[in-house]
């Protein structure tokens, strides 16, 4: 197909059409109709399919390399395995679109809906999905190293063993999400809402988790060294064998948190509130800015590792916080 005819593409009807491995490069479908066209190994390098109607079209390993999509309808759309590095889906359909195993490194997708999307293996890294719609995809084992989801939503998403290291997470809502054994490391998840999220065994090894609300969130065995919580909300989260040596818990809201068998050490408590919070058989050696006060309050201390000098005199004043089984 020649240069005029590629520009004479625009607008047109080709639903249904058969394009498979066809050489598209830089054509201009704009406004064209391909629902339901097939695309899979086509070239579509460069081309313009902004505001395309492409629902339930196939792409399958098609090559859509700085492709222009935005505010193309993809719903449905079968792209598993598709090249779109530097693609422009600003604000497209993407609605249970398939992406599993895509290439969509540095791609636009600012404001794109995705909810119900299978990302399952893509690659996102670099990615800008800020204010996307994300409520119900799934991202297991997807890299998203680096990339923008800054107040994106994520809601009840999977993100199971997902690699988001160094992300931009500010204020998204990770609603109920599934985020187990991600790995979150210096992740920005500040003011982000994680409430009754599935952290279990994550890896957030000095993420910035200041404001973040991780209300009744699980985090047990989660890997939170040296991460910042000022001010966060851990209300009833779940901290069992947790490790935050040396995370800053300045302000955070600690209250009927369960700490059992925690690493504390060398974290800083100022002015948090411990209020009915469990530290059975917890780490709290070197711990900072931890007063007797903020410990009268908290539920039990049993078998707590404490500095002998805080020791004494919480043991002093109330003995009972150190027996077995404290209801």
């Amino acid at each position: 197909m020649d240069k005029t005819e590629k520009e004479e593409l625009r607008g047109s009807n080709f639903q249904g059409a058969n394009f498979q491995g066809a050489d598209l490069q830089e054509a201009n479908f704009e406004k064209a109709n391909l629902q339901g066209a097939n695309l899979q190994g086509a070239n579509l390098q460069g081309a313009d399919l902004e505001k395309a109607d492409l629902q339930v079209a196939s792409f399958y390993g098609a090559d859509l390399q700085e492709t222009n999509l935005q505010e193309a309808n993809l719903h449905g759309t079968d792209l598993i395995e598709a090249k779109l590095e530097k693609a422009n889906l600003h604000g497209a359909n993407l609605t249970e679109v398939n992406l599993r195993g895509a290439d969509l490194e540095k791609a636009n997708l600012q404001g794109a809906n995705l909810q119900g999307a299978n990302l399952q293996g893509a690659d996102l890294e670099k990615a800008n999905l800020q204010g996307a719609n994300l409520n119900g995809a799934d991202l297991q084992e997807t890299n998203g190293h680096m990339a923008n989801f800054q107040e994106a939503d994520l809601q009840e998403a999977n993100l199971i063993k997902a690699n988001f290291n160094g992300a931009n997470l500010q204020k998204a809502n990770l609603q109920k999400a599934n985020i187990q054994e991600a790995k979150l490391k210096e992740a920005n998840l500040k003011e982000a809402n994680l409430v009754g999220a599935n952290l279990e065994g994550a890896k957030l090894k000095e993420a910035k988790l200041e404001g973040a609300n991780l209300e009744k969130a699980k985090l047990i065995n989660a890997n939170l060294k040296g991460s910042n919580l000022k001010s966060a909300n851990l209300k009833k989260a779940n901290l069992i064998k947790a490790n935050l040596n040396g995370a800053n818990l300045q302000k955070a809201n600690l209250q009927d948190a369960n700490l059992v068998k925690a690493n504390l050490k060398d974290t800083n408590f100022r002015k948090a509130n411990l209020q009915g919070a469990k530290f059975e058989e917890a780490k709290l050696e070197g711990a900072q800015n931890l007063t007797v006060d903020q410990l009268s309050n908290v539920k039990t201390l049993y078998n707590a590792k404490l500095d002998d000098k805080l020791l004494i005199q919480v043991k002093n004043k109330y003995p009972a916080l150190f027996e077995k089984n404290k209801k």
